[in-house]
């Protein structure tokens, strides 16, 4: 009969020490939870391999197994149990609801007299403990990801000054397949850090469950057992993806083990490689980063005998949810309160909401194309985003209306009212815009010297606008003035005509 080997080298060690102890067989495998045939069996190898209660210090289970079973089972006609491919139970058990029991079940269809389930469970930890570390870690396939940036940082030479900039890696590692993806960013800020992962989710060609951060302050504001604060970008990039956000807890070195596991090989496997190659570029640094992952992913493990792309093709992406139909477009989020002039400020530059809002908190959304603002979680503007010109957007629906007949003022609008009086006027009008910090100041002046012209003809309006601009008289009460002035000076034309009246008195009169 084929030797008895359900016991683990652990429950053989309990045994011979319970033994020693004078308990019985069957109270021992009661203990154990084994029948008194197998306690017995395993007692009479022990003693006819002359093993007793304590064993050696230096006995290992490997020596201990080959004692009891091989040996003795070659004496006694003993063969050995058909051996599963654990490699290919190691492939198998990445997969989603599979586990040992499942696993075992299939070996023992295919070789009823196989080995028994805590055997074969013995037996698979030997074979895990021989594959790397990064291997080990158990993972269902599509449920995790592990991100974070390497310590070690790569440095890019500017050709035209000389400086050297360093640049950060960015990692990410899938949790089954162990395929892993990396780019160098120059910062690890938020628009980097989101853009990193977009283009992770694209290189995966799906995405998992959950991202597993190692608590970056880009993308968590606030580590917590309990209830880690995400960055609000950061949560609205993984609402669009569908995918879930989970930190590693504080002070738990497990969990930030399993986050820099990867992150180690991945450092380890490009910095190495490339610590001879100088780069210039971050497209070209890039570029050399992703020949060394087509080497790493490819690269046949030779425990498991398939690649992290084979594992990622065969087992991870299928389980992999779907990508969006478009790529997040990075945000950045932040919260305002609307000034007196019914305006916010993003970036230097103002953008007008209801004016009913003044003194309102609003939620402001700005992209690289749009500004959006939002009160009480609806959107009451948005306006395209600006990066030169005129430091305010206003939507005319904006305003009060005492302010909105204003809004159709422009600086070719007084240009055009001008041009209609003569050169001079529009020279004058240019000059009052002009000598503003900002056109729009000048509005108001260039309307009121228009309507005090309104009182003179052509001729005499550009006489007073060349003496204006000759006088350098650029605001509404010099111009005032300088009209004032001229009627003065301006004796009565020859036409006029003097009316004589009994009422009305002489100078002599006043004599």
């Amino acid at each position: 009969m084929p030797a008895k080997r359900e016991l683990t080298m652990r429950q053989i060690r309990q045994m011979l020490r319970l033994a020693h102890d004078g308990v019985s067989a069957r109270e021992i495998g009661r203990t154990l939870r084994a029948a008194r045939s197998t306690i017995q069996d395993n007692l009479n190898r022990a003693r006819t391999a002359g093993l007793s209660w304590p064993l050696p210090g230096d006995l290992t289970d490997d020596v201990l197994e080959q004692r009891l079973f091989a040996r003795a089972g070659a004496r006694r006609g003993f063969r050995r149990r058909a051996e599963p491919d654990w490699a290919s139970l190691a492939c198998e058990l990445k997969r989603p609801g599979v586990n040992l029991t499942v696993l075992w079940e299939e070996y023992r269809e295919v070789h009823p007299d196989g080995y028994g389930y805590s055997r074969f469970c013995d037996l698979w930890r030997e074979f895990e403990r021989r594959l790397s570390p990064v291997m080990r870690q158990h993972h269902a396939a599509g449920d995790k990801v592990f991100v974070d940036y390497s310590g070690k940082k790569l440095a890019i030479l500017d050709g035209a000054t000389g400086v050297v900039r360093e640049a950060e890696i960015f990692v990410g590692v899938l949790g089954a397949s162990n395929y892993t993806y990396a780019e160098a960013s120059w910062t690890q800020g938020l628009a980097d850090w989101i853009g990193a992962h977009v283009r992770m989710f694209r290189d995966f060609g799906g995405v998992p469950r959950l991202v597993v951060p190692d608590n970056l302050k880009a993308g968590v504001h606030k580590a917590s057992f309990y209830d880690p604060e995400l960055n609000r970008s950061y949560g609205m990039m993984a609402a669009h993806y569908g995918v879930g956000i989970l930190p590693t807890r504080p002070r738990r070195p497990r969990d930030k083990a399993k986050v820099e596991a990867g992150v180690r090989l991945a450092q380890t496997y490009i910095l190495g490689r490339l610590r001879h190659r100088t780069f210039f570029s971050l497209a070209e640094a890039n570029a050399a980063i992703a020949e060394v992952l087509e080497q790493l992913n490819g690269h046949v493990m030779r425990r498991l005998g398939v690649s992290r792309r084979d594992l990622l093709e065969t087992v991870e992406r299928p389980a992999l949810a779907a990508l969006p139909d478009t790529d997040y477009e990075f945000a950045e989020w932040r919260l305002a309160r609307v000034s007196p002039d019914y305006h916010v400020e993003v970036a230097g530059y103002f953008y007008s909401v209801p004016h009913g809002l003044i003194r309102e908190q609003v939620d402001i959304r700005a992209t690289a194309r749009t500004v959006e603002v939002f009160h009480r979680g609806r959107r009451v503007a948005v306006h395209q985003r600006r990066y030169g010109g005129r430091r305010h957007g206003t939507d005319p629906d904006h305003m009060p209306s005492a302010h909105r007949r204003y809004a159709e003022w422009t600086p070719e609008r007084f240009r055009r009212w001008a041009r209609a009086i003569g050169p001079n006027t529009e020279g004058l009008v240019l000059a009052i815009l002009a000598n503003r910090p900002h056109p729009e100041q000048g509005f108001r002046t260039c309307l009121g010297v228009l309507r005090l012209f309104k009182d003179f003809g052509p001729r005499h309006a550009e006489a007073i606008a060349a003496e204006a601009v000759a006088r350098g008289a650029f605001t509404y009460k010099s111009i005032a003035a300088l009209i004032a002035a001229r009627r003065d000076r301006q004796p009565p034309a020859p036409d006029t005509v003097v009316i004589d009246h009994p009422n009305l008195r002489g100078p002599g009169y006043f004599h």
